[in-house]
């Protein structure tokens, strides 16, 4: 598993969920991280059997390379499965320069105008995005169609959806007063939350000013916000500028996120573009109303909770959308959605299951 920096985000997630429900007997993994890395979950890898292989970043890219050159030369690796999206030209070709028979390249994002010294690398590489590898995976055919084009896509792409512990996100009414009472949250406390790093491509800074707009109308609104990020600095000077700091919680992403999910009321998601976006699922099986940008793909509309506006609107449209549904959705009983998630194969014992099948079918072949 070539994983690039570990800081905590969904693409981590995604991996270590895998890997703790894959058939560990069959399949086992190898994770290699830049050393700049932040949030290794090094002790549950070793304990599940893995080995960690730490080595220079990308920037530094003559030592990144050699390092990659040995760690191949010593294993006797059947599948390098690469989670770096455009840079896995990298490592992939150190792979196909190891005679590595399979090789994988796994698109898990997009791009958006924004982000403009990001895109140019990316747009610069991802020509070669199809060079090195044998075999592409993607959580969406959106995600696939940006990075491998349109025929590949149709044709050569494994769809493996970014699946999740359905046991481990079930709303539970009595966890839910245990954990607001915890966090000093009163029963008619009103408490919109966002889970996501904090960086352009999630949109935080939007969903504050959307936030102070819903706070003029319901004045016992929270926002709870979990991350972190460059930008979270930012996000708290816009906080304090706004009025609304003392309305506004951060919380580290090293809380049980579960447990985030439990207090809330509402998700918002208004990210500037996403692979996929996992989080509104999650959100979504707890039984939450979502509301999620245009710019996030329409496959995380797994249950009838899940809603779309356009991120060019302005954000008392929608504070008013919050406002509106979280009334309609109020007079329903909030319920796990289990059923939806494993109707849509978002079950990751299901899943991980296929992608044990398809390591070994790629790995014999």
């Amino acid at each position: 598993m070539i994983m690039g920096k570990m800081i905590g985000g969904g693409v981590e997630s995604v991996v270590m969920n895998y890997y703790r429900f894959i058939d560990r007997d069959k399949i086992q993994f190898d994770f290699i991280i830049d050393s700049d890395s932040t949030q290794v979950p090094r002790t549950e890898i070793e304990k599940l059997g893995g080995r960690i292989y730490e080595i220079p970043p990308y920037q530094n890219i003559f030592k990144y390379l050699k390092s990659l050159d040995d760690i191949f030369k010593n294993n006797n690796y059947r599948v390098v499965h690469s989670h770096i999206n455009t840079l896995s030209v990298f490592p992939l070709s150190v792979a196909k320069k190891n005679k590595i028979p399979v090789r994988i390249a796994h698109s898990h994002s997009t791009a958006s105008r924004g982000e403009y010294k990001k895109n140019i690398l990316k747009n610069v590489l991802r020509p070669f995005s199809k060079v090195a590898p044998t075999h592409y995976m993607a959580p969406t055919i959106h995600a696939s169609k940006w990075l491998f084009g349109e025929k590949n896509s149709k044709d050569k792409t494994f769809i493996l959806k970014n699946a999740i512990d359905i046991q481990k996100f079930s709303f539970n009414r009595n966890t839910r007063n245990e954990l607001r009472n915890k966090y000093g949250y009163d029963d008619n406390d009103f408490i919109i939350g966002n889970v996501g790093r904090f960086v352009w491509q999630k949109n935080q800074e939007f969903l504050l000013y959307v936030f102070k707009e819903v706070l003029n109308e319901i004045p016992s609104a929270k926002l709870v916000l979990v991350g972190d990020g460059p930008l979270k600095k930012n996000l708290l000077n816009l906080a304090v500028e706004l009025n609304i700091k003392d309305y506004v919680y951060f919380i580290d992403n090293s809380t049980n996120v579960e447990d985030i999910y439990q207090i809330l009321d509402y998700f918002v998601f208004p990210s500037n573009y996403e692979g996929l976006g996992i989080v509104a699922i999650e959100a979504q099986i707890m039984g939450l109303p979502t509301l999620c940008s245009d710019r996030v793909p329409r496959e995380v509309e797994v249950t009838n909770l899940c809603m779309f506006l356009s991120i060019d609107i302005k954000p008392h449209e929608w504070a008013k959308c919050i406002i509106d549904t979280s009334q309609k959705f109020k007079n329903n009983s909030r319920v796990s959605k289990k059923s939806d998630i494993q109707f849509n194969n978002y079950d990751i014992e299901c899943e991980a299951n296929k992608l044990a099948d398809i390591y070994i079918e790629l790995g014999e072949g």
